[in-house]
């Protein structure tokens, strides 16, 4: 347990630190815990064999097709033309664009690099330059609204897939994607979508000085409508897992497969090995593997055990135990950014239902409105890379969290609170 245990620390503090690059991290874990015999290799690599390792992957193969065929930079601009009379509609319009997206693109990065490019062409349009508040208020909509927001759709986020593939590997529970959006997406993704576009329009508010029409999109191409059709085939299914049971994974990686097929396809084998981001797989599969080794070796019941005794939770006082949990979602943050918060919580939930009363699935769940919500900009990769993209000053960036995190923990917690109890998770 004590050699795991400074296995997990040394990686977890290099992927904290960005000494190293996050898949050099990885793979020294993978190479270290063999040949140091911390556990079977069953244990070590059971991130490869999970469905939300493949589920990263095939995301990359749809985002690729879905970039390369123009089919979302279509839909963009459509939407687009109809939000630049005015600022709140402008940033209303954008936050409500990234939710959407989520939908069917499972991509993070994907969307950023999608929608950044034409939402600051939008702001152009409206006569909002380059350090204009108003611009800085849009970019930051694409890149707090893909990421915080894509938390409450099963496939659409990293952490997301993390945590379902350590469940799966901790526990053998599976998630299935209704009940996950039906739990999460009225208050951390609608509710939650209305406060970031207040916030913004409060630290950001702006007026457009142009109203200029966007660029006019032709018909449909004939491999957009045979993407549209996979898609919507594609998103059927992940809204009818319940019925035919089969994992929103293995449908991501089936339509992945049709985008990879020659002819028929839209990704080349040149841009499989290009475009997708192997890095970040094996990323996820080092994480997975660290949720594993955790619960193998006994380490997530000691770190539960320690946290047990801060947290002092009580069976009869339910709501202190749900704000409990979650702040403990929020610190782990600080420590292994949002990606790693469910390789760590996850083998320690147990604990934390067994203290709190609470029931186990619940416990789970809970941490998603913790990692959902980062303080500060680095435990979100995917906000760092719309700050790049978007050339947003880190202060902007800071207010934003700041006041939007302030705004999730005394408002949006506590009526999460309420519709947990109300769906009876509770």
């Amino acid at each position: 347990m004590l050699l795991a245990a400074a296995l997990i620390a040394a990686t977890v503090g290099l992927w904290a630190t960005g000494k190293l690059p996050e898949y050099l991290t990885s793979l020294l874990f993978f190479a270290a815990a063999t040949i140091l015999a911390v556990a079977p290799p069953a244990v070590i690599f059971s991130g490869f064999a999970s469905a939300a390792f493949w589920l990263v992957v095939s995301g990359y193969v749809i985002g690729i097709a879905i970039a390369k065929t123009g089919l979302a930079a279509r839909v963009a601009r459509l939407l687009a033309a109809r939000l630049i009379h005015s600022y709140p509609r402008m940033v209303f319009g954008t936050v409500g664009l990234t939710y959407a997206l989520a939908f069917v693109m499972p991509s993070n990065m994907g969307r950023i690099a999608l929608l950044m490019p034409i939402i600051l062409a939008l702001a152009d349009h409206a006569g909002l330059g380059e350090g204009r508040k108003g611009r800085i208020g849009l970019a930051l909509a694409v890149g707090f609204g893909t990421f915080q927001l894509s938390a409450s759709i099963l496939p659409a986020n990293v952490p997301n897939l993390v945590m379902a593939g350590a469940i799966e590997t901790t526990y053998g529970l599976h998630l299935s994607y209704v009940p996950y959006l039906l739990l999460h997406a009225p208050v951390l993704g609608i509710l939650k979508g209305i406060a970031l576009s207040l916030c913004i329009l409060v630290l950001f508010g702006d007026r457009p000085e142009a109203s200029a029409g966007i660029e006019r999109t032709g018909p449909l191409t004939a491999p957009e409508k045979r993407l549209a059709v996979l898609l919507l085939a594609t998103l059927g299914l992940w809204l009818t897992d319940s019925f035919h049971g089969i994992a929103p994974a293995w449908v991501g990686l089936a339509a992945a497969c049709v985008c990879l097929l020659p002819k028929i396809g839209f990704v080349t084998g040149e841009e499989f090995g290009r475009d997708v981001n192997h890095r970040n797989a094996i990323y996820v599969a080092a994480i997975l593997g660290i949720a594993a080794l955790a619960g193998q070796s006994g380490l997530g019941t000691v770190m539960g055990n320690a946290l047990l005794q801060v947290a002092q939770l009580d069976p009869a006082a339910p709501f202190k135990n749900f704000a409990a949990i979650t702040g403990i979602g929020v610190l782990l943050n600080f420590a292994v950014t949002a990606n790693g918060v469910p390789a760590l919580f996850t083998p320690l939930a147990q604990s934390f239902a067994t203290a709190s009363g609470l029931p186990l699935l619940t416990v789970l769940m809970i941490q998603v409105i913790g990692f959902a919500t980062p303080v500060l900009p680095y435990q979100a990769p995917p906000i760092v890379v719309a700050m790049g993209m978007g050339k947003i000053p880190l202060a902007a960036t800071l207010r934003l969290s700041l006041l939007l995190g302030a705004i999730t923990f005394l408002v949006l917690m506590p009526l999460n609170y309420g519709w947990f109890a109300i769906l009876g998770w509770l």
